[in-house]
């Protein structure tokens, strides 16, 4: 299964790269599933997976002047709060066992596990069914207060389960702030890339790291940075991110009823 997972990190740097983002949401179950990393020291890693990989791919985006810096900081510093709350607070408060009656057992990890599935699941409807497109100039953008209760929105989620939340990110950027959507892209790579390493330097002495493991993921799932990209030159993505979708909501009903019915 190591082989499939290498495989599957190749394919969470081309999704970011190509449709700039959607890899973070394949992150967590490749490390649970196809290399049996536990799942709470699987949303370390992939926070340090999501974040790095995000951080390289929005080099270009810097690059081209398409990071909106402002915003950034608007919309990261309550993200980045709500992730060290989640980190420190939160996530600890879980009980290991939530239930146990009979042969009945909800434990930390699969409640994890089901709500990363939901999220799994929303993020598929919104690739699926929902185009982002470029909102008029002359529309009027919403408060500061409302951007900063999405962001810090996204750090919870983000915190809790390792996903870096672009899926929620960039419609947010599009139609509350009205950044044209590349630039909502650069910017939400951005954040993402702050959410995830804040949290995962929060998480470190908490549990032990195979440095070794994890970078060799990292760099895998960079690579695949670097193929989407450049296949995002070659390919119209808004015709791709459906059938991404597809394999999303897949997936995502598979961990449901991996974790209930086929436990």
């Amino acid at each position: 299964m190591e082989i499939a997972g290498y495989i599957a990190s190749v394919l969470i740097g081309i999704s970011l790269g190509l449709i700039g983002g959607g890899g973070s949401v394949l992150t967590l179950p490749v490390l649970v599933y196809l290399f049996g990393i536990d799942t709470i020291t699987a949303t370390t890693y992939s926070l340090f997976v999501v974040g790095a990989s995000s951080l390289v791919g929005s080099v270009s985006y810097f690059k081209k002047g398409l990071i909106n810096v402002n915003t950034a900081t608007s919309f990261g510093i309550p993200s980045i709060m709500a992730v060290l709350l989640a980190r420190h607070y939160l996530l600890p408060a879980i009980p290991e066992q939530l239930i146990n009656v009979g042969s009945f057992i909800l434990t930390k990890s699969i409640v994890l596990m089901l709500l990363f599935a939901v999220l799994m699941v929303f993020a598929a409807y919104s690739m699926i069914t929902k185009e982002t497109e470029e909102q008029p100039a002359n529309q009027q953008s919403a408060s500061k207060a409302w951007v900063m209760v999405q962001g810090f929105m996204v750090g919870i989620i983000t915190g809790l389960i390792g996903a870096g939340g672009g899926f929620l990110i960039i419609p947010a950027l599009v139609n509350l702030l009205k950044l044209p959507v590349k630039t909502a892209i650069g910017t939400s790579l951005i954040i993402i890339a702050l959410n995830s390493l804040t949290g995962f330097g929060f998480s470190l002495g908490k549990n032990h790291i195979n440095w070794s493991f994890l970078l060799t993921v990292t760099l895998i799932a960079m690579t695949g940075i670097f193929i989407g990209s450049y296949l995002s030159t070659k390919i119209d993505s808004r015709r791709l991110k459906p059938a991404f979708g597809w394999f999303v909501l897949v997936m995502g009903m598979y961990i449901l009823l991996r974790e209930t019915l086929l436990k």
